[in-house]
């Protein structure tokens, strides 16, 4: 089939490698020039395993192909997968501009009948608004063109930075929304076959109305972070009463009605989904006048709990951090990427800066980012900045530091030299944001450990 992606950020760029992997023609549509130029020289504007090389294949066997050209992207596919940002508006609703501004563009140059996919995370009645931007474009072009037929269907996406490749090849399920129409029946045949080579050992898609797909995404996001606040929340109450949290997750997670997933303790939630989709969908819930308690407590409990390392530092060390180095191993929201977008990292060396602390971070991948990020948090005032110095391997982050602090459970930092290690600091304290050590391991070997909600295998 003759696909079209508006769009080569994180959604957009893997479903067009993706989908030319099984063998579509895929035309990936973005008006930042920069970024066409260099998708099309070979290299790649995010970290994704496997995408390089899905990427490199399909465009050398002519089946992906980035470019500016709007009407040629138009006129390429008979599916338009809209896959622009949609970031929040300072009350927190989704910012629908790039969505509708994609639409529009559609409608300004189509000459036949058109599938347009929203495949961004959208608010619902998104679809609605999307189809009138189509609707008076196709008018104001007049003629014949104002009765084109075309058909809006919503297919949100469910892909987990630094796995995406593989949800998007193997997904749990596919969500499709279309309307019962003439065109919408034309439509769900379209993406019937889009997606037939998933369902070949057993049906994977869920159809259902337009509204209901766009809710599913809100409502899968917000019942993931909810699963993680309230672990958060339980973590901090364990340090207090003496409990190991990880004993709980285990004696809980092995109900199979809870499970294991997502009742990990930690720093906090970032990202670009989890806290815009819990905030767009609190807007939502405020435009019909409802109050959605969860989700404001989850949000709550998320800002609180990105905090709760410095906490940690600065009873252990003081309030005033001055002359005090502190190692930080992590900087992306999660292993595998170099995402920085609400970063718990952002938070914690915030706090320590701004205590007078300096600071020695080491990433396996995000560091690059993670200075053009830090640098915008720390804009105007470039004596914060250079107090944090940027390694380019773990250990020497280490070298003269007063504790070591991890923020993102990477896989490299899981089995370190631990002799090492304590040799480099200055004090052998580690405050673990991810729990990837164990606390009785961590006494015998000499260090002061502090972990999320394991203070009970602490105390003698």
């Amino acid at each position: 089939m003759k696909i079209t992606i508006v769009g080569t950020g994180y959604v957009g760029l893997v479903t067009g490698a993706c989908l030319a992997e099984l063998g579509n023609n895929v035309f990936c549509l973005d008006v930042d020039q920069s970024k066409i130029d260099l998708l099309n020289g070979g290299g790649i504007p995010i970290h994704e395993p496997g995408l390089e090389d899905v990427v490199k294949r399909n465009r050398q066997a002519g089946r992906l192909i980035f470019s500016t050209d709007i009407a040629a992207s138009v006129a390429h596919g008979e599916l338009q997968f809209i896959a622009v940002g949609t970031p929040p508006d300072e009350d927190g609703a989704a910012d629908l501009q790039y969505v509708l501004a994609a639409a529009r563009n559609i409608g300004k140059y189509m000459t036949g009948f058109k599938v347009i996919v929203d495949k961004s995370t959208v608010p619902v009645g998104t679809a609605d608004k999307v189809t009138l931007a189509l609707r008076e474009e196709l008018q104001q072009r007049g003629g014949a063109i104002a009765d084109l037929g075309f058909s809006v269907v919503s297919n949100p996406e469910f892909l987990k930075e630094g796995a995406a490749v593989e949800d998007f090849m193997r997904p749990d399920r596919i969500v499709i929304g279309c309307d019962q129409t003439s065109d919408g029946i034309v439509a769900k045949q379209k993406m019937k076959t889009l997606y037939a080579p998933f369902n070949r050992n057993h049906e994977r898609t869920f159809w259902m109305d337009v509204r209901s797909a766009e809710f599913t995404k809100y409502a899968a996001n917000a019942m993931l972070a909810t699963r993680i606040s309230f672990m958060n929340e339980l973590a901090n109450l364990a340090d207090q009463v003496g409990v190991d949290i990880e004993a709980v997750r285990h004696g809980i997670g092995s109900d199979p009605r809870i499970g294991h997933s997502f009742l990990y303790a930690g720093c906090g939630y970032g990202g670009s989904c989890f806290p815009k989709d819990v905030q767009a969908l609190e807007r939502t819930a405020r435009e019909y006048g409802q109050d959605l308690l969860v989700l404001r407590a989850v949000e709550q409990v998320n800002n609180l709990q990105k905090h709760i390392l410095g906490k940690k530092i600065v009873t252990r060390f003081g309030d005033d951090l001055s002359g005090r180095r502190f190692a930080v191993w992590g900087l992306a929201f999660k292993p595998n990427t170099d995402d920085m977008r609400e970063a718990s990292s952002r938070v914690l060396l915030g706090e320590l800066i701004g205590r007078g602390a300096s600071v020695a971070v080491y990433d396996p991948v995000a560091m690059k980012e993670a200075r053009r990020v830090l640098e915008l948090d720390f804009a105007g005032r470039p004596e914060l900045l250079a107090r944090i110095h940027f390694c380019e391997e773990p250990m020497a982050a280490l070298d003269g530091a007063d504790a070591l602090v991890i923020v993102t459970e990477w896989k490299t930092f899981r089995s370190p030299d631990f002799g090492q290690l304590k040799a480099c600091l200055k004090t052998p304290v580690i405050f673990d944001g991810r729990n990837l050590f164990e606390p009785s391991v961590m006494a015998d070997a000499g260090f002061e450990y502090h972990g999320i909600g394991r203070s009970v295998l602490t105390r003698g």
